[in-house]
């Protein structure tokens, strides 16, 4: 399609004038049919490189996402400007509501699931008889970051293209290492990707770190910032009960509004935190890991981070929800030398030791069918992720075969070849903590140091740069307006044209 023509489309379907840097490429190329890798930095919308064309294609395109908000936030965006054929399946749907709906898509243009999903035979069924003309992983440094252990259904992808007549594939992600990138093509076996690589940074963030003795000395600086400037913020915890925690002390000690957000809270509970904070009627959210993909907040202005987290990505992927509209916004480290320590204590949970394999594989020697996966956790002691980690290699060399131990004579050659695996991954895994350890104690430009492994150079920033640069976030410079208007329909009337072009396609 012409780029004058791409343009129209746009501004018919989405009141953009232009595209933002790498769209356009990465849409050219798949509406020629080509496999891609695209790489677009937080918040200039990645989730547009495959919307615009399932709107201008005649086929399906699904598209798998880690997280249920993040389908159900993009499904309401979409339906609030006039695209009615978008569906997300997913767990919040009862059984009766999801077997209604999976009789009945190929009425859907757009259909959002999980990797777990897409497992479902049932699922794999209804997806098979549609026209499948673009598949599209979202957030694809997940594969990598967490399909080896922690969601193994992430490296079945694959399996799942091939059944589904090998359309083309959009892999779109904020953070990618050429080494993560060169993973997510071999998971997905399409090692002749299309790559296009944009620049990560962001010009308009200020970074700091800043040293502490004692935890309680970080919950006084949190109050203290907070107290300064009232505006959106999130404060970022590798431990749920320190969330909580500072949450309440925050409350307390401020007359602004607080919450907390983590894994380990009802899902409803958890939708009703994040809209709030999406509609201005939340300040400050204190938030594990759980918290943040795909929340396309404009407003954000600071990014704390109480504990820093286990590999840089994340910490990319964090900071990136903050200065959407362009404006200024910073990111604060908070660190004591104690810090160390729950990383640490984190990734052991994540993959099973030597003795740990010594022990399933004894166990299997022994019986001939797995009992549930919580059964199994518990006669092992092994960790959620642990246990996927072992069983998807067990599943994929066929020594697990539907919950039944098959080739159990096989099982000690296979053994140091596990051990072999799982070693790699304990060095991996500690190689990236070493990353993001290195950086918070770096004594350089934090700009230059943090986008190294990525790219070559960076931006000139727009902002201060950092605090080795002399930034401090005392000096945040707190703005309202939006870089973005440019992009809007230009009139209530244009908006309303669109919605009756899209009823008209949709009816």
């Amino acid at each position: 399609m012409a780029t004058d023509e791409l343009l129209n489309q746009l501004r018919k379907y989405f009141g953009h004038a232009y595209f933002r840097s790498g769209q356009q490429e990465i849409i050219q190329d798949v509406m020629n049919g080509r496999d891609v890798l695209g790489i677009l930095p937080t918040g200039v919308g990645k989730s547009l490189c495959f919307q615009l064309p399932a709107l201008l294609n005649k086929g399906v395109t699904i598209v798998i996402s880690p997280l249920i908000s993040l389908m159900v936030d993009q499904v309401k965006q979409l339906k609030a400007k006039g695209f009615k054929a978008v569906i997300a399946l997913n767990s919040f749907m009862d059984l009766k509501e999801r077997s209604k709906e999976l009789k009945q898509l190929d009425k859907y243009r757009l259909i959002y699931l999980s990797p777990e999903l897409l497992q479902n035979p049932r699922v794999t069924l209804e997806l098979k008889k549609l026209h499948v003309q673009l598949f599209v992983v979202d957030e694809a440094h997940c594969i990598s970051q967490w399909g080896h252990e922690f969601r193994t259904d992430y490296l079945k992808l694959s399996q799942k293209i091939a059944e589904l007549g090998n359309p083309p594939v959009l892999a779109l992600s904020a953070t990618a290492t050429p080494e993560v990138q060169k993973d997510i093509k071999q998971q997905l076996d399409k090692p002749d990707m299309t790559s296009h690589i944009n620049q990560m940074d962001k010009p308009n963030m200020s970074f700091s770190v800043e040293q502490f003795l004692y935890p309680e000395d970080k919950a006084k600086r949190i109050i203290s910032i907070a107290h300064q400037k009232r505006t959106p913020t999130m404060i970022y915890f590798s431990s749920r009960s320190a969330a909580e925690q500072l949450a309440e002390e925050l409350t307390n000690a401020l007359e602004q509004r607080v919450a907390f957000y983590h894994g380990g809270m009802e899902n409803m509970d958890r939708l009703l935190v994040q809209q709030q904070f999406m509609k201005d009627e939340l300040d400050i959210i204190c938030c594990t890991s759980a918290f943040g993909m795909g929340v396309d907040k404009p407003n954000i202005r600071r990014v704390i981070h109480y504990h820093f987290p286990a590999q840089i990505e994340s910490f990319i992927q964090e900071i990136g929800r903050a200065g959407r509209d362009c404006q200024p916004c910073a990111s604060l480290v908070l660190h004591t030398p104690n810090d160390q320590v729950l990383p640490q204590l984190l990734l052991e949970k994540e993959v099973p030791r030597e003795e740990d394999v010594r022990r399933v594989f004894s166990w299997l020697s022994q019986n001939s069918k797995l009992p549930s996966d919580e059964e199994m956790l518990e006669k092992m002691n092994l960790s959620e992720s642990q246990w996927n980690f072992l069983k998807f290699h067990l599943e994929h060399v066929q020594i697990i075969i539907n919950g039944e131990v098959r080739q159990e004579d096989k099982l000690e050659a296979f053994r140091p070849e596990i051990v072999k695996r799982l070693n790699k991954r304990w060095k991996y895994k500690n190689q990236k903590y070493k990353q993001m350890l290195d950086w918070v104690l770096h004594k350089g430009c934090r700009r230059d140091r943090l986008y190294m492994p990525f790219q070559k150079g960076t931006a000139k920033p727009v902002v201060e740069c950092c605090d080795y640069c002399g930034f401090s976030i005392d000096d945040l410079d707190i703005q309202k307006d939006s870089c973005n208007d440019s992009e809007n329909f230009s009139s209530w009337k244009d908006r309303l044209d669109a919605v009756f072009l899209q009823e008209s396609i949709n009816g």
